[in-house]
């Protein structure tokens, strides 16, 4: 404490004592230091900034540590358990078995364009398990059939109504989008009937229903064609809530016969959590797509990373408000676990998240691959010129033809015939 203070006139002395304590035991943890803007901008440090801004900015660091912690996993990390069995303690297995990666994520997602984020996870294989609302299922599909247009949060309900359009937010969806979903869907679901009564398919589930829509929209923009082309499981349990539900209620009565099986779905997703040899959750929102994930980890005595994007709070003990602490204390994330939870609007925040891990290394191993193309075409070319100058130096009777052919990725390789 400065001694100036002590000369202060008429000052009682608790004053001084209550607000000049004196800090001892300075915390081992990072300075808070922001982004320098008087640097040329680099959006690679600009990111790293985050992790040392404070606030939610810090939680999207630790975010970003917590993903690529579950992506970088491998089983050779672990010594072999004793009861492990023969295949997962061939060295070479061990290598190449990797954290299974749950995605949950609310309708709204879908509806946004946060929907093209969720597509080029499934498309490159960077997520193993999704689930979802009906609305997050419907809204992929009906996007491909029609356009959602951009509004303004304070577009009159009263006067959307009467011109056919469904706000969502600041979107805007023509009604007439959803009958163009009906044209389609319904033709589907009459011929799931048909394979269903035939015994082709027993019984439907909602993550069959999802596939085989999947299969039938042959759309690349499509979520759902790259999960059933990739043969990523999509889980909906509440899938009849929604547009989806309304088709299947109108189908009910046009051609009556059709079942989903809800259990078989269950045992499935569960069974995903139980034989994972590590889990890791990405939840966007609340409810049941996150409810879902993490009851289904709980089989397995939790998940072992755990990333939440929300912003709900948990004063109402709402599902979508509790904190991952919540959550270890029922036994659906270890004890031992780092898990995040970021408090922002997810169209913000998941994008980043996905450019600084998921897209961030597949670009980089992109740049790679180019780049050893690159030089193999260089080398194929020394070498033809090599070739080409020899014949005639040596005035050879036989000619050298260069012949370009393209191997698997499309690429253009030399050689010589």
């Amino acid at each position: 404490m400065s001694q100036n203070y002590h000369k202060i006139p008429n000052l009682p002395a608790f004053v001084l004592a209550n607000t000049h304590y004196q800090a001892y035991d300075i915390p081992a943890t990072p300075i808070v230091k922001g982004y320098d803007f008087n640097n040329p901008f680099n959006q690679e440090e600009f990111m790293k900034s985050f992790m040392t801004t404070g606030f939610q900015a810090t939680s999207l660091g630790q975010a970003i540590d917590e993903i690529n912690k579950m992506r970088n996993w491998r089983l050779s990390d672990e010594p072999i358990a004793e009861d492990e069995t023969d295949e997962f303690k061939d060295p070479e297995v061990r290598k190449n078995t990797k954290c299974t990666i749950f995605l949950g994520y609310t309708s709204n997602m879908t509806s946004s364009g946060v929907r093209e984020t969720i597509r080029f996870l499934v498309q490159h294989k960077m997520v193993d398990v999704l689930v979802t609302t009906a609305g997050g299922i419907e809204e992929d599909f009906i996007k491909c059939l029609g356009d959602t247009y951009l509004g303004d949060f304070h577009l009159k309900g009263d006067a959307l109504r009467p011109k056919g359009l469904n706000r969502i937010g600041n979107l805007v969806i023509p009604n007439n989008n959803y009958c163009v979903f009906e044209d389609w869907m319904m033709p589907i679901l009459d011929q799931m009937l048909i394979e269903q009564k035939a015994g082709l398919e027993a019984p439907w589930t909602p993550s069959s229903l999802i596939d085989r829509l999947g299969k039938e929209i042959n759309n690349e923009n499509s979520i759902y064609y790259w999960c059933h082309k990739n043969k990523i499981p999509v889980f909906s349990p509440a899938i009849t809530d929604g547009s989806i539900g309304d088709m299947i209620f109108f189908h009910s009565y046009k051609n009556p016969g059709l079942v989903l099986d809800i259990a078989g779905d269950i045992r499935k997703m569960n069974c995903q959590a139980i034989y994972a040899k590590k889990s890791g959750m990405i939840l966007i929102g609340g409810g049941v797509s996150k409810h879902h994930i993490c009851n289904a980890n709980l089989y397995r005595n939790g998940a072992d990373f755990a990333v939440y994007i929300n912003t709900a709070q948990e004063f109402d003990g709402s599902d979508g408000g509790a904190r991952p602490d919540e959550a270890i204390s029922w036994g659906k994330i270890k004890l031992e676990a780092t898990p995040v939870k970021i408090y922002c609007d997810a169209t913000i925040v998941f994008p980043l998240l996905v450019s600084q891990t998921f897209a961030k290394d597949f670009h980089k191993q992109q740049t790679n691959n180019n780049n050893s193309v690159v030089a193999g075409k260089e080398n194929g070319e020394v070498s033809a010129n090599k070739k080409q100058n020899g014949a005639v130096s040596n005035k050879q009777d036989f000619a050298v033809e260069a012949q370009v052919l393209h191997d698997d990725e499309g690429y253009d390789i030399f050689s010589f015939i």
